[in-house]
């Protein structure tokens, strides 16, 4: 079987970035298909052939290719894709847009209908200069996105809710296939005695929430680590008081080491999956997390993690509080057991099993 992934943009790091590493060693020899590449920022991608649009030719877009949203659909549409068998298309955005003929299956795993303009309309309005074209421009791209969303011949999700949001905004069936974490090598972290730093691990954007985990450690007056970059990296900077440090991008060694020191991950954002949390879990370190999302899939209240309710600079005070009362039942037992229930083979096996039975089924409609 001949296949080619499809991804958004190749131009960052992050929970899906490593999805696609875990699709790679399903399927080696599949290239990869995307919108814009940045090499330098997107060092993971090495292993594919990477085939990106033509706008990635203007070296500007590479880096801001949210720039490219009314016009990213059109050009995934310029990729040709006969002689291939399957076509998986990674997303949360455009991918999903590419055309496909009849006899070559089209397969989304999809990590959340269109952010932008459905579940995180929201925040991306409130970042957004002038609120008039926001919403000019929202209409039509609905609208093409709901088209967009009748290309793939299947939809798989990453998690329970987004599988949701695919019946809401999409009106198509899917089924749930979790991500996979690397639980070999982060559980492998050498057992350190734990340091007295927090730590959020996540790409510098609006919709992070990442300014009011800060204004929270600005209360605290607690040690807090930041690992990731983004847009919103200058902003946040200049919130963050003196017990709070920028890392950057760090090597997954580094990383690692990172998890199994830190007292908790922060995670005030809501997630469509939400892997750092089963990576921290993994090196025996819990996270404290806004109670939304795909958290509630891979943090087990009270035993790998605990909730707050509202996304707030208080609730954020009032968990961690609770948390060094000792008011809980977490331990690195807990945490571990979870995150091992996430692995790679699992993944493996269980997304290699849903191609197959899609497949002979994609077949017998074509064939009939």
């Amino acid at each position: 079987m001949k296949v080619a992934i499809v991804y958004d943009r190749v131009n960052k790091i992050g929970g899906a970035e490593r999805v696609l590493l875990d699709l790679h060693r399903l399927y080696p020899d599949a290239p990869l298909y995307t919108l814009v590449t940045n090499e330098p920022t997107a060092l993971w991608a090495k292993p594919f052939k990477v085939v990106p649009t033509f706008f990635n030719q203007l070296k500007f877009f590479r880096g801001h290719h949210e720039l490219l949203a009314p016009f990213a659909a059109l050009a995934f549409e310029t990729f040709d894709f006969r002689g291939f068998d399957l076509v998986i298309s990674v997303t949360s955005a455009e991918a999903k847009a590419v055309v496909t003929r009849p006899e070559t299956l089209h397969l989304c795993y999809c990590l959340t209908p269109t952010r932008y303009l459905w579940s995180g309309l929201a925040a991306y309005r409130q970042s957004f200069p002038v609120k008039l074209i926001f919403d000019f421009l929202i209409k039509g791209l609905r609208k093409s996105d709901l088209i967009y969303s009748s290309r793939p011949d299947a939809y798989l999700a990453i998690s329970k809710e987004v599988s949701k949001r695919i019946t809401t905004y999409y009106q198509k069936k899917s089924e749930v296939i979790y991500p996979a974490v690397d639980y070999g090598y982060f559980s492998a972290s050498h057992q350190h005695k734990k340091d007295n730093y927090y730590l959020v691990v996540s790409r510098l954007v609006p919709y992070k929430r990442t300014d009011i985990a800060i204004e929270a450690f600005n209360q605290l007056k607690k040690p807090l680590l930041i690992v990731g970059t983004g847009s919103d990296e200058a902003r946040l900077k200049k919130m963050a008081g003196d017990n709070i440090d920028f890392l950057g991008l760090v090597t997954d060694v580094k990383l690692r080491h990172l998890y199994a020191k830190a007292k908790a991950l922060i995670c005030p954002q809501e997630e469509d999956f939400g892997l750092t949390p089963l990576e921290a879990a993994a090196t025996g370190t819990p996270t404290l997390a806004f109670n939304a999302g795909g958290f509630r899939e891979t943090i087990i209240n009270n035993d790998t993690g605990l909730f707050f309710e509202s996304q707030d600079q208080e609730a954020i005070v009032s968990v961690v509080n609770r948390f060094e009362a000792g008011r809980h039942r977490i331990s690195a037992k807990h945490c571990k057991e979870q995150a091992a229930l996430f692995g790679p083979d699992r993944f493996g096996k269980a997304f290699s099993a849903k191609v197959d039975t899609i497949w002979r089924e994609h077949q017998k409609m074509f064939m009939s």
